[in-house]
């Protein structure tokens, strides 16, 4: 609980050190918490479970969700098995989104299956790191289980600065197809837009009630800017808290920001947990 609020941080990587990118680690020192990163990692760069549970309580996280990603073009990798131990250390806080990249994995349905059997409560897509479009008909069998299982898709829906990126598959629309192919499919738009497409990512949650502004990477003090053409009140009913952590100055703090922002309490909670809780299909303290 953050202020006796529940909090949901949908949108962390905790992922080893030794299997990622120079660029990879370079990010999380320029815009990370050095003091955090000592915490919570271990001599050979692996998080310890123990000391990354203690870190979220103090933060206030009821419900954190490690993501679980295959890019070997962009950041390197952040395998499935790695966040188990985080999982298995304390399960009713720490939970794994799973990964799919077609061009690692096939047949892509079975992969998933995969992930969620090892308990994944949601599938990320990251078509910049992975090179491909959301709309990739390749993709099709993984969105069939992700609706099956009532599970949502995360999708990568900004620029990205890795080398390897390639930013044109970031744009929302290539969703439009998605949404309308799958229909019962719930999509959260990590990054809400960020670059070119805030706009895009706005009208698409305002329009479909199955669609998100999931908030990670995005500085709270932008916010009001990013998306000034959108009536906010309604807006920020469509947000989910999400900090892109190890790449933020703190969870707390961010988390307080966006509160600050809210038109009221009940959507300051939406925002927090509540929408969170809905679409991942969590169980936050109340």
């Amino acid at each position: 609980m953050l202020d006796g609020m529940p909090l949901v941080d949908v949108h962390l990587h905790a992922a080893r050190l030794p299997t990622l990118k120079p660029a990879w680690r370079q990010w999380a020192h320029d815009f990370g918490d050095r003091a955090v990163l000592d915490r919570v990692y271990d001599d050979s760069g692996t998080v310890d479970p123990a000391r990354f549970d203690a870190y979220l309580a103090d933060e206030g996280v009821d419900v954190a969700l490690v993501l679980a990603e295959y890019s070997p073009k962009a950041t390197g990798y952040q395998p499935v098995e790695d966040m188990l131990p985080l999982t298995r250390h304390n399960p009713a806080r720490i939970k794994l989104i799973a990964n799919i990249n077609p061009h690692l994995h096939y047949p892509i349905e079975e992969e998933l299956r995969r992930q969620l059997d090892l308990g994944a409560v949601a599938c990320k897509l990251h078509p910049v790191h992975a090179g491909v479009a959301a709309n990739d008909r390749a993709l099709y069998p993984a969105y069939e289980v992700c609706q099956a299982a009532g599970i949502p898709l995360v999708v990568h829906c900004g620029t990205s600065t890795f080398p390897g990126s390639s930013n044109r598959f970031a744009d929302p629309v290539l969703l439009d197809d998605v949404l309308r192919d799958f229909r019962r499919l719930n999509v959260a738009l990590a990054h809400g837009g960020r670059g070119w497409w805030y706009d895009a990512a706005a009208f698409m949650a305002l329009s479909n009630e199955r669609v998100w502004i999931e908030l990670s990477g995005l500085p709270p003090s932008r916010l009001r800017d990013y998306y000034a053409k959108h009536n906010w009140n309604r807006l920020t009913r469509r947000m989910i808290f999400g900090t892109d952590w190890p790449g933020v100055p703190g969870i707390a703090k961010n988390a307080r920001a966006v509160a600050a922002l809210c038109p009221d309490e009940e959507t300051a909670a939406l925002v927090l947990a509540g929408n969170a809780a809905r679409v991942y299909n969590l169980k936050p303290a109340t």
